[in-house]
């Protein structure tokens, strides 16, 4: 019984302890962003991003919209104009948060971000979250995430937003932080998927995923049809293995721009391994 004891506050120390790095991580993201967002001129805030349709000032927007919505402000409802890139209820849901916020200012936004964040962060740090499993709040909960979910989420949206205007402005950099090997880590686990889902692979079909800096990742199909992730080490029969470097995998898995030519390299069976690569994208 003792031992039994042991065992699930040890599980429930590591659940809090990741919980809290993921706080941690997104706070720090929060505080790259505007601190970026401060730096722009007046004329970067119209440059178009990679996401179809919106300039920074909407990933801006997009931005507060989340970050205010955790701390408890209503979601806006407003018409939109009928557009190609809305292809989803949750794309309808986001752009609304970036119409409503339309008109506001730079300095608008930014203060929303860090208000909101703020409030959020102070919150957390007062009652830290310890369950991994609850509901997260609000719609975030409706939508059937988890607080760990969430709180992994979050700090992945932001940094790859920073990134997403970074590009656009011309100002490459933040690629050692925290956020970008939360982001990328996180992403990685979405190779099972990527190779039994999207790309349909036969069971015992087995890829590595080698990105600049993160550990080793493989995959397979396992025998129900499922992507598994298999040990970092694992070695034999590898049908196809993916290198690249950390921002090309981000590009590719985020769903933004092609990298470089030359960035992204494929060994073993080539027709398989470029078939993983155009399928990497996992973000909505």
């Amino acid at each position: 019984m003792t031992e039994q004891r042991e065992t699930t506050t040890a599980t429930t120390d590591e659940a809090s302890r990741e919980l809290a790095a993921a706080v941690t991580t997104w706070w720090q993201a929060v505080n790259d962003f505007t601190t970026l967002l401060e730096e722009l001129d007046d004329d970067d805030w119209a440059r178009p991003t990679d996401l179809p349709g919106w300039d920074v000032h909407a990933v801006a927007a997009h931005t507060a919209h989340l970050e205010s919505l955790l701390v408890g402000t209503p979601h806006a409802e407003v018409e939109l104009v009928e557009s190609g890139h809305l292809k989803s209820p949750m794309g309808t849901f986001t752009e609304q948060g970036v119409v409503a916020r339309r008109d506001a200012s730079p300095d608008q936004l930014i203060n929303e971000i860090r208000e909101s964040a703020t409030s959020r962060n102070t919150a957390l740090l007062a009652d830290p979250p310890r369950d991994p499993d609850a509901v997260a709040p609000g719609l975030f909960g409706a939508i059937g995430w988890s607080t760990r979910t969430l709180l992994r989420n979050r700090p992945l949206d932001v940094w790859m937003h920073e990134q997403d205007v970074r590009r656009a402005v011309g100002r490459p950099g933040n690629l050692d932080s925290p956020a970008a090997r939360h982001s990328a880590e996180y992403l990685a686990e979405s190779l099972g998927f990527v190779l039994a889902k999207k790309v349909r692979a036969p069971v015992g079909t087995t890829v590595a995923l080698e990105v600049a800096g993160l550990p080793r990742r493989v995959a397979c199909v396992a025998p129900d049809g499922r992507g598994r992730l298999l040990a970092e080490t694992a070695s034999d029969e590898i049908d196809a293995t993916i290198h690249c470097d950390l921002e090309s995998f981000l590009l590719l898995a985020g769903g933004r721009r092609r990298p470089e030519p030359g960035l992204v390299r494929v060994g073993g069976d080539t027709d398989l391994g470029l078939r993983v690569v155009e399928s990497l994208a996992v973000t909505p």
